[in-house]
Formats: structure tokens, C-alpha cells, sequence
């Protein structure tokens, strides 16, 4: 058994934004000491702690956390679609300890996930088939949240799971840190809204989804020059965040209320309990110790941006 952790914001608006070329050169700098870092540990299988944008998980039925047994990616914002390499029981077996450790859990046998799970393996791989992977969906963009301890203790029953595999196995934690772009929210949705965040809209059309992501793209653009009403980015709350976690003692995130976290860091903030999730797994397994470290606020991207590499010691 051997584990090791990708932890890393993604953004749909990465092919999209306008990037300044210092900084398009340091995120390019920091996915090359990724790439580097995964082909080097060349895992036997990813574990990858994703969220959803109300694209495969929806308000008719939304579980605090979700195991795939088979997933599909849909290709949103022209990420790669295709079936994922999902060994099934593996992922039960996964599943299955998770529960038995007294963290509750729902299954999937046909999940789908969007650029929030798939992004990290088309930037590491190109091809987000290329290793077997069991996706785990935490719900981070659908109010009400589970409180963070739980978080933690679903990651930590996930790593003392993988611990028990004669296996190199790679835990990517795709999302954050601080933002706030702009997905409808249940409060103020108008009808239509309500019907897409209840998923009875069925799926969207191609131009649906164009006009989804144009959205997005120009809110970007408006953030960037200041012109925007999103909530700005919280650097000294991200940078927090990334010193607890790197300490080893994640329970004073226990402490840390849903409310609070989207009134200092946004809506989407919450996308950090992928991240959670995934240092708890890898200290189930051990001491650990960060190896690489990016941070930026790039409001180009809506995105505290960050990027870790995590070993055992």
C-alpha cells in the first residue's frame, strides 16, 4: 500500500479566460510539477473526491456523499466525455467499509460528473480513461451542507480503507478555494432555475448549455475588470485553509460553519471539503508532508487558485 495527494482547484474558465502570461506561465508551471509528480508515483488507481454543478446531482434527491460503481463524464465546458474506467468492486468494496466505519453514504451505478471531477485527470493524462478511477461525490454547491467533522471522518474511513489495498492509489481533491461564481442558488431561483436545480428540466440542449457557460465566461470577464457583483476572493482565509490542512490536525476545521464559509469565501467556497476529504484520507495512512505548494487569487478564473502535491513521510 502506498497513497499519495493531488489536491487542486479546477476552472471550467481555464480554456477560456484572457490569462496574464505571468500568470498563465505559473499555472502552467504548477500543472507540470503535478504531471511530474503523478507519473512518478504511477498509481494502480485514482480515488478522485469531486464535486457536481448540478449536472449529474440534483435537488430531487442530493446526498451529502455519493460513490460511483460506474460513472460517465458529460463534456461540459469541452471537457472530455467518456465512460470512466471504473473497477466496480473496488468501488463497492470502498463503499462498503466507508459504511461499516459509521459514515453514512449513497451509491451510484451510472453517476455522471462534470469538469470539477474530470478536469484534474485531463491535465495529468489528457485522457481521462488512462487509469481506473472511483469517483466520490461531496456535495458542495447544494445548501444545506454537512458539517465539516463529517467530512473529515468520511475521509479518514476512506484512507484506512485504502490502506488495507496492495495498491499505489492516488487521491485527487478537485475544487476551490474561495469563490463565488454565478450558479443559481435555490433561494432565489425564478421557475425555470428551480426546475434545472430539481433536474426535471431533463438534460439541457446544446444551446442550453452554450448559453449556460457564455454566462459564466462573461461574469469571468466582468470579475476581472472589477465590474462584477460575485463576492470577491478571500486570499487570507484560502491561505488558512492550506496552512491547516498542511499541519497535519485537521480538527479545527470542525469548528468552521457552512454559513460562515459562504459569507467570508462564497457560495462555492464549500468545494474545499473535497480537499478535507482528501488530506483526512491521506492521514488515516500516515504522517504526511506537503511537497509542492501554489496559491493565487485569479480573478480570471473566479478562483482562489491553488495546487498541492501530498506524501506520506
Amino acid at each position: 500500500m502506498t497513497l499519495a495527494l493531488l489536491a487542486t482547484s479546477h476552472s471550467p474558465l481555464l480554456e477560456y479566460a484572457d490569462l496574464p502570461e505571468d500568470v498563465s506561465g505559473e499555472l502552467e508551471a504548477a500543472f507540470a510539477e503535478a504531471r511530474r509528480f503523478v507519473h512518478d508515483f504511477d498509481p494502480d488507481l485514482v480515488v478522485n473526491l469531486g464535486p457536481d454543478h448540478y449536472n449529474g446531482f440534483f435537488y430531487r434527491l442530493m446526498p451529502a456523499f455519493c460513490i460511483g460503481y460506474a460513472a460517465t463524464s458529460i463534456g461540459d465546458y469541452g471537457s472530455q466525455a467518456a465512460r470512466l474506467d471504473v473497477p466496480e468492486d473496488l468501488a463497492r468494496n470502498l463503499a462498503e467499509a466507508v459504511i461499516a466505519d459509521g459514515v453514512d453514504l449513497a451509491v451510484s451505478l451510472d453517476m455522471e460528473v462534470d469538469h470539477g471531477a474530470v478536469q484534474p485527470m485531463e491535465i495529468l493524462y489528457g485522457d481521462i480513461t488512462t487509469k481506473p478511477l472511483i469517483p466520490i461525490f461531496i456535495n458542495s454547491v447544494a445548501p444545506p451542507f454537512t458539517p465539516l467533522n463529517r467530512v473529515r471522518l468520511l475521509g479518514e474511513a476512506v484512507g484506512r480503507h485504502l490502506t488495507t489495498l496492495d495498491k499505489k492509489v492516488l487521491l485527487i481533491s478537485s475544487g476551490g478555494l474561495s469563490h463565488d461564481p454565478p450558479v443559481p442558488r435555490l433561494a432565489t431561483a425564478t421557475s425555470d432555475q428551480r426546475r434545472m436545480l430539481l433536474g426535471q428540466a431533463g438534460p439541457p440542449s446544446p444551446e442550453a448549455r452554450v448559453a449556460r457557460q457564455q454566462r459564466v465566461i462573461d461574469a469571468a470577464r466582468d470579475f476581472a475588470a472589477g465590474t462584477a457583483t460575485i463576492q470577491d476572493l478571500a486570499p487570507e482565509w484560502d491561505q488558512e485553509l492550506m496552512r491547516i490542512l498542511a499541519s497535519g490536525d485537521l480538527t479545527p476545521l470542525d469548528a468552521w460553519r457552512p454559513e460562515e464559509m459562504t459569507r467570508i469565501a462564497g457560495n462555492s467556497s464549500h468545494e474545499v471539503r473535497t480537499w478535507i476529504a482528501g488530506y483526512a484520507a491521506l492521514g488515516a495512512a500516515g504522517e504526511y508532508s506537503v511537497t509542492y505548494s501554489y496559491y493565487r487569487p485569479i480573478r480570471e478564473l473566479i478562483a482562489g487558485f491553488a495546487l498541492t502535491t501530498v506524501t506520506l513521510d
